[in-house]
Parts: C-alpha cells; sequence; structure tokens
C-alpha cells in the first residue's frame, strides 16, 4: 500500500523521546494536567459528541484508529490486530484514562507503536504539511472519548 497525505502510517508520528509527565501543552494545544495514568479534565472544556467520534475512528484519514484497533461497534472491513480490541473499553478504562491514551500513550509507555494524538513536540518524521499540529484537536478527542465511552460490551 502507498502512502499519501491523507492515509498516514503509524510511524509519521512516532515520539523520539516521550516529554516528562505532568502538566503539558504545546504551542496552541489546551494545556492539561495528568493526575497518575489519567487526564480527567476535558481538553479545553469541550463535551464531546459520540456520532461524530465515530466517524473519526472509523476515517482512515483522521483518527485512523482501524488501522490497529478492532472495534466491533463500526461496520468496518479490514480492522486492526496490532492494539487491543476498543470492545468494553469503557469498562476497562476510566474517560480520564482514555484521554491520557489519545493524547499520549508514550507517557505511561515509552515504546509504544500508538502515535500521540494532541502532542506537536519532540516527533519525527513529520510529514511538512502537518507539523506543528495534532492528529486530532481537541473536540475532537472528546468526540472520540464520547464514542469510547459508550463501549460497554464485550464482543
Amino acid at each position: 500500500m502507498k502512502w499519501t497525505a491523507a492515509v498516514l502510517p503509524l510511524s509519521w508520528l512516532l515520539a523520539a523521546t516521550p516529554p516528562a509527565a505532568g502538566k503539558a501543552a504545546g504551542a496552541g494545544l489546551a494545556a492539561f494536567e495528568i493526575e497518575g495514568d489519567a487526564v480527567d479534565k476535558p481538553l479545553g472544556g469541550f463535551k464531546g459528541v459520540a456520532e461524530r467520534g465515530g466517524k473519526i475512528i472509523a476515517d482512515r484519514r483522521s483518527g485512523n484508529c482501524l488501522i490497529c484497533h478492532a472495534v466491533p461497534a463500526i461496520a468496518e472491513p479490514f480492522q486492526g490486530r496490532i492494539g487491543p480490541s476498543l470492545a468494553g473499553v469503557a469498562k476497562r478504562l476510566s474517560i480520564g484514562q482514555m484521554r491520557l491514551r489519545l493524547i499520549d500513550l508514550s507517557r505511561l509507555k515509552p515504546n509504544t507503536l500508538m502515535p500521540p494524538y494532541y502532542r506537536t513536540e519532540n516527533l519525527t518524521d513529520v510529514a511538512p504539511a502537518y507539523q506543528g499540529k495534532p492528529i486530532l484537536d481537541a473536540q475532537q478527542i472528546e468526540d472520540v472519548l464520547a464514542f469510547l465511552a459508550r463501549q460497554t460490551e464485550p464482543k
């Protein structure tokens, strides 16, 4: 498969080094505070919309979550098996725990393959059009979380 600017491989945002724990924000990003293994407050104070979140997860050009994760609630072919299934994820993790994993899982697992979706610093191999921009903005992160919060049934 040939990658274009619209469909990005996981390596396009692999972290060179994870940032330090604690308060965090990048240029133009909403500030957030990490408490333990979670970010409990919504980014930018946004309220997520589950329907938009499902579309972001399924969209191979924006969230691209299905490249690594299976999401049985989404009827799309070719779902990934690299990352854990997201079926029942709301029973396993709190919203705050999921939020930190979307923001930047490397803060918990430095060698993760999951790209940081809300970080712009200390990244390698970023296409020029995407430099200085997070994969998802604060509203999109909250939309994805609203969708994931409904995933309570394991399949």
